[in-house]
């Protein structure tokens, strides 16, 4: 009776400094935590993340039966886990990296159970400490895929059923009206839910770490294969109804009716290689290795405890300081027209009324510059004090905007040019509208004068900047020409436009800087 005494009272001693702990965790991290919170709310994509925290209790609970049987010992080894989540979270945050940013505060979280409970208690509970993964929004990065995914599988069964389709990127027209793929038809909302609905359903359903994977694997590629049909499906219905039905509110309806049919079927798969209960419940650590009571000692984990929670403050003071850093910084970017070169002369008039959507830029310049037979259009982009939602490497940064009521984009790709004697890629774009085409270049001026449209190395020059105390500003150049049927004409003149060009308007670029 004594030793289960003592062991209930090192597990209340443990619990209560981990509970106490996680909330102090989390409110030296809460503006992270608030921006999931944030994005769950504004987005039906990532709405189920309000679900994530419960449904990690309840796992961690369900656990309580194996996890009474195992003695918690803090283990300082987990104090290297707390700083290396913790560094990575400070360079997301300095490179504004949210969802980085977000993933290292779940890390933490992990960490902060490793380093008071132990490892042993850790892995009895990995899987619902890292189901928590799944609060964060994660996986925009695959929507260009799966809209091109979507667009071909749509197109193709579109021409097996024998309807004629002209294509273009991700737009397309048949016979009954015209058609594109946006991001809301990409099916990411689908394959998320499907796959954390998939993982939750293989661990609570087999034991098995073979069919667990199986069922994973399934949950990744049916959704994927559904959402094309599901385009597909859709197409027929308004093609075949004369464009009456699967259009407006019923494009959506008929979107999660099908969906919620494909997760029964998905569902009704997996239980055909279901395994007996008598199976799944040997699925614990402590029931194989149930280990004798040792004793706590209060005061170590105390200590250990106070450490990590001294090791966790320290990154937020560090980016705190350096957003303080970048603030002393002058607010007002004075961004001067590049001067004329070579045969380039500024043009008495626009030669579009097209410009790109840059998010909060603290100076913009548009500028059209002519040779007498060719006119470009040139806009530079310029940010100072980088923070989220004010910086140049952003997702919402685009030539144009999903759904313009003008202009479209069917393609946008990696070429190779050259700038200031060097390859360079850039971001080749046509952009298109009633009356006018357009072929775009564009890249970014980032960390001290490197041109790059390499994302993440952007956002890691600019971290190592940061980290140092040195605030960089950035820049997004943007170039455009009238183009025809074919876009090689238009590239060589922006190619030339860039070997006269480009020296003026990196000048440009420094003598703003330099303020």
């Amino acid at each position: 009776m004594t030793v289960i005494r003592n062991a209930q009272l090192a597990w209340r001693h443990t619990a209560a400094i981990s509970g106490v702990g996680l909330v102090l965790l989390l409110l030296v991290y809460r503006s992270t935590l608030m921006s999931m919170i944030t994005i769950w709310e504004r987005s039906e994509t990532f709405a189920h993340g309000f679900l994530i925290f419960p449904i990690t209790a309840y796992l961690i609970w369900r656990r309580r039966s194996a996890l009474v049987r195992l003695t918690p010992q803090p283990d300082a080894r987990g104090l290297l886990l707390l700083v290396g989540f913790g560094l990575i979270w400070l360079l997301a945050r300095l490179a504004g990296v949210l969802v980085v940013e977000q993933a290292s505060l779940v890390g933490m979280i992990a960490s902060w159970v490793c380093t008071v409970s132990g490892f042993v208690i850790a892995r009895e509970i990995a899987f619902p400490l890292g189901f928590l993964l799944f609060g964060v929004p994660f996986g925009e990065f695959l929507i260009p895929p799966m809209m091109n995914f979507t667009a071909d599988f749509t197109v193709g069964m579109l021409q097996l059923t024998g309807i004629p389709v002209y294509r273009e990127g991700t737009f397309f027209s048949i016979p009954s009206g015209d058609w594109s793929v946006v991001e809301g038809c990409s099916g990411l909302r689908y394959l998320i839910a499907s796959i954390t609905l998939g993982f939750l359903y293989a661990y609570l359903s087999y034991h098995s770490l073979l069919r667990r994977l199986a069922f994973i694997a399934l949950a990744c590629v049916f959704p994927v294969i559904a959402n094309g049909l599901r385009a597909y499906m859709i197409v027929m219905i308004a093609h075949l109804s004369d464009m009456k039905l699967a259009l407006g509110v019923d494009h959506y309806i008929y979107g999660w009716v099908f969906f919620g049919l494909v997760m029964l079927l998905l569902f009704w798969l997996g239980s055909l290689w279901s395994e007996p209960e008598e199976v799944l419940g040997t699925d614990s650590v402590g029931v194989h290795r149930a280990a004798p009571f040792r004793g706590v000692d209060r005061l170590n984990t105390g200590i250990i405890a106070l450490a990590a929670l001294s090791f966790s403050v320290v990154w937020p003071l560090r980016a705190d300081y350096l957003d303080a850093l970048s603030l002393s910084s002058p607010a007002v970017v004075r961004l001067s027209a590049p001067a004329p070169a070579g045969p380039w002369q500024p043009a008495s008039s626009r030669l579009t009324g097209w410009e790109p959507r840059y998010v909060n830029p603290d100076a913009k310049l548009a500028a059209t510059y002519s040779d007498g037979q060719h006119a470009v259009a040139v806009y530079v982009l310029y940010y100072r004090r980088q923070n989220q939602d004010h910086e140049l490497i952003n997702s919402q940064n685009v030539l144009v905007p999903q759904k313009h009521p003008e202009w479209r984009m069917p393609e946008e790709r990696p070429v190779s040019v050259r700038l200031s004697g060097r390859d360079l890629k850039v971001l080749q774009g046509r952009v298109q509208s009633a009356g006018q085409n357009l072929l775009v270049w564009r890249w970014n001026r980032v960390a001290g004068g490197h041109n790059t449209v390499n994302e993440y190395w952007a956002k890691a020059l600019e971290a190592g900047k940061k980290l140092a105390g040195n605030i960089e500003d950035a820049a997004g150049i943007v170039i455009a020409t009238d183009y025809e049927d074919d876009t090689r004409p238009a590239a060589d003149v922006l190619q030339r436009f860039v070997d006269d060009m480009w020296p003026s308007i990196e000048q440009s670029l420094v003598r703003a800087g330099a303020e």
